[in-house]
């Protein structure tokens, strides 16, 4: 499900952060889907609980995950609300750059560099 790369100079909880997220938003896992322990997934990495425990923290303070207590750590519904609320912001950028006459390889590439920073 998830992997570290020791060599990686991105730190182990930022490692497992973004993998989730990913998988959230690229819908690899679906609204519901329950997520490892902490204590297993750190098991499983051979990393720190603290680790993984900041990791999720993480994503719950994006939305991504819920904890529901006992009943464990899911994907919350907030990771399709983001990509609805992405879909509009490009609607509107696309309005905007083209009321400005822009091409569509001027906007992209606009978006390009604005992705970069």
């Amino acid at each position: 499900m998830i992997s570290l790369d020791p060599v990686s100079p991105v730190p182990p909880y930022e490692q497992v952060r973004s993998q989730f997220a990913r998988k959230i938003t690229d819908r690899e896992l679906a609204v519901g889907t329950r997520l490892p322990t902490v204590r297993a997934l750190a098991a499983q990495l051979g990393i720190a609980v603290n680790t993984v425990a900041r990791a999720y923290r993480e994503l719950e303070e994006a939305g991504l995950i819920e904890t529901r207590g006992r009943a464990g750590t899911v994907v919350g519904a907030a990771g399709e609300r983001s990509r609805e609320r992405v879909l509009r912001a490009a609607r509107g950028y696309a309005s905007t750059a083209r009321e400005q006459g822009l091409t569509a390889d001027e906007a992209l590439e606009i978006v390009r560099a604005a992705l970069a920073d």
